[in-house]
């Protein structure tokens, strides 16, 4: 498939209620959460790169001027991630053959995950990334599953259709260390002092492979 044909959806909307104050904002080696993933989309070549926001969203456009990304408001941010994750969709172009849904905070995902998600892609409705025995963002979804996901409802980011199509899909293994995600205050304290140790994320991200 051609990387013209795969956008990318990144999640960027929710409170963060449990940090106590907008994690997306938060700084990691110098750079805020939120410029940090989409960037790394921009840098996969995933294109467009739709960020759909809600939460502070006058901050996060502010914090994303510049990066080669299309800013979607979605005023329903409150009910749940899959109304930010039907706001994206619903707006990607006619000729979008896939995307990879991402959350904003997950620090550890690379574009060379990104990359490798897309170099899997066979025409499966999906490929799935497996942190260990946990299915995680991101995700590539076909175009025949966008609508399945705008019909989603409450939170979940996919985890239905995903488990509607999963004995279809393709699967890309990552180390387990590179699930890291920021809710409450210690996060990202984990995830500080792991970036002061990336050689060893870097080196298992990059022999993880799909299976054949």
């Amino acid at each position: 498939m051609s990387w013209a044909e795969v956008g990318c959806v990144l999640l960027a909307a929710g409170t963060s209620s449990r940090m106590g104050k907008n994690k997306l904002l938060l700084e990691i080696d110098g750079e805020t959460v939120l410029r940090r993933a989409v960037r790394t989309a921009a840098a996969a070549g995933l294109d467009p790169v739709l960020v759909a926001l809600g939460h502070e969203s006058d901050r996060a456009r502010a914090e994303l001027e510049g990066l080669p990304c299309l800013n979607l408001i979605n005023p329903r941010y409150a009910e749940g991630m899959s109304t930010s994750l039907s706001t994206a969709i619903s707006a990607l172009p006619e000729g979008t053959a896939a995307a990879v849904v991402m959350l904003a905070d997950m620090p550890f995902v690379t574009a060379a995950m990104l990359r490798e998600l897309v170099s899997r892609w066979r025409g499966e409705p999906l490929v799935v990334s497996l942190f260990g025995d946990v299915v995680a963002p991101p995700i590539l979804y076909a175009r025949p599953l966008f609508p399945e996901l705008c019909a989603l409802d409450g939170d979940g980011c996919g985890k239905r259709v995903i488990k509607q199509h999963r004995a279809q899909a393709a699967e890309v293994r990552w180390p387990k260390s590179a699930l890291q995600d920021l809710d409450v205050p210690g996060d990202l304290e984990r995830v500080l002092k792991l970036c002061a140790q990336p050689s060893a994320i870097a080196h298992e991200t990059m022999r993880a492979r799909a299976p054949r």
